[in-house]
C-alpha cells in the first residue's frame, strides 16, 4: 500500500476471491477488497489483505 492508502495497482490485478477465483475490486473507503461473485468483503489490515473467507464481511448481512 501506498502513503495515500490505495493498494498497490500490480497486487491488486494478481489477487482473487479465495472462495470463487474472480477478480477483486478495491474499496478505499472501506479498506476493504470487495468479491461481487461471492458477496464478501475481505479487509485490509495494516496494509495487508486479509484473503480468508472466515475474516470477510458478508455484503448480504448474512452471518457466513
Amino acid at each position: 500500500m501506498s502513503a495515500t492508502g490505495s493498494i498497490d495497482p500490480w497486487l491488486l490485478k494478481r489477487l482473487v476471491c479465495p472462495l470463487t477465483r474472480t477478480p477483486l475490486r478495491y474499496d478505499q473507503a472501506a479498506q476493504e477488497l470487495i468479491s461481487d461473485a461471492a458477496g464478501l468483503a475481505y479487509p485490509i489490515r495494516d496494509g495487508v489483505p486479509v484473503m480468508l473467507v472466515e475474516a470477510a464481511r458478508s455484503l448480504s448481512g448474512e452471518a457466513l
